[in-house]
């Protein structure tokens, strides 16, 4: 991969990683939380032989810019970050693909509708009308995500300080991939990422801007009205592949995901987790190739 810095329209610089050849279809490949470009390190090989891949470290992860105040992490800001950085690059169309809250940007971003996205793939990603149904209505999902609610805590940083970044590396990913398969200087670019001045922050911050109402377990509230009205259709392909064993976003997320838009798939992968990319990269690489190369 090469890596470089650009100034991005939305007033931020943004660190993108790139690979494959200029002239292959473009496709811009969103990361999630806590992460970075790094997250496709395993797939991009996979891919960069008939894509052009771009990966950038998303406003406030890694070594992108990392605005302090929650507002700079409005879903509004976030999505036109990933339209200036196909403006800075000169790409007018391009196929998107996210995991994590690169997904949740994705999906956001497609609902919108903007002829320049041509290609919509997500992994474990759910969609957000889903997703905010299930928080209210399923108590094991709800159950699963009561870790937002403590990320946007006053005082989670100063938490994650005290236990120290390989504690919170471990807590971050145990539950999710075995720890043993993660090369150490892996383990490094994540912890030096973390340490930069401000990055905790930063990276919460994208919980603290979200909409999503997380409600204690046991609690009874009412639908929002944004869920009770129908969301609008999708009209480009769509390929989500989804590993199984995720135990943050239940099996759930995949309930009526047919009916989003006019086209989409379904790649279930068995034995793989939320952390996908990084687990099974040959499955994900293969679910996502053909749908991203259909000429291939």
């Amino acid at each position: 991969m090469r890596t470089e810095r650009l100034p991005l329209s939305t007033g931020i610089t943004m660190n993108v990683a790139t690979d494959g050849p200029d002239g292959a279809p473009p496709v811009i490949l969103l990361h999630g939380f806590p992460e970075s470009h790094r997250t496709w390190r395993a797939v991009a090989p996979r891919l960069a032989d008939t894509l052009r891949l771009i990966m950038p470290d998303l406003r406030g992860f890694g070594k992108s810019d990392r605005p302090q105040d929650v507002e700079a992490y409005s879903t509004d800001t976030l999505i036109a970050d990933i339209f200036a950085l196909a403006d800075a690059l000169r790409i007018d169309r391009f196929a998107l693909v996210g995991h994590d809250w690169g997904g949740a940007i994705a999906w956001a971003a497609a609902l919108r509708g903007s002829p320049r996205i041509e290609r919509l793939a997500i992994v474990n990603s759910p969609h957000p009308w889903i997703f905010q149904k299930s928080l209210i209505e399923d108590e094991a999902q709800r159950e699963a995500s009561q870790y937002i609610t403590a990320f946007r805590a006053p005082g989670i940083e100063a938490a994650i300080a005290r236990m120290g970044y390989d504690t919170f590396f471990e807590k971050s990913f145990e539950k999710h991939v075995d720890l043993s398969l993660i090369p150490e200087d892996e383990r490094r670019h994540y912890i030096d990422d973390w340490s930069r001045p401000g990055a905790t922050t930063a990276m919460l911050n994208w919980y603290r801007a979200s909409h999503l109402i997380v409600p204690p377990p046991g609690a009874t509230v009412p639908v929002p009205d944004w869920v009770l009205r129908l969301a609008p259709k999708i009209a480009v392909p769509i390929r989500v592949v989804w590993g199984l064993e995720d135990k943050a976003l239940l099996p759930i997320q995949l309930e009526g995901i047919g009916e989003v838009g006019d086209d989409v798939e379904v790649f279930p992968l068995k034995g793989a987790g939320h952390f996908a990319p990084w687990e099974a990269p040959d499955p994900v690489a293969a679910a996502l190739r053909p749908f991203l190369s259909p000429s291939s």
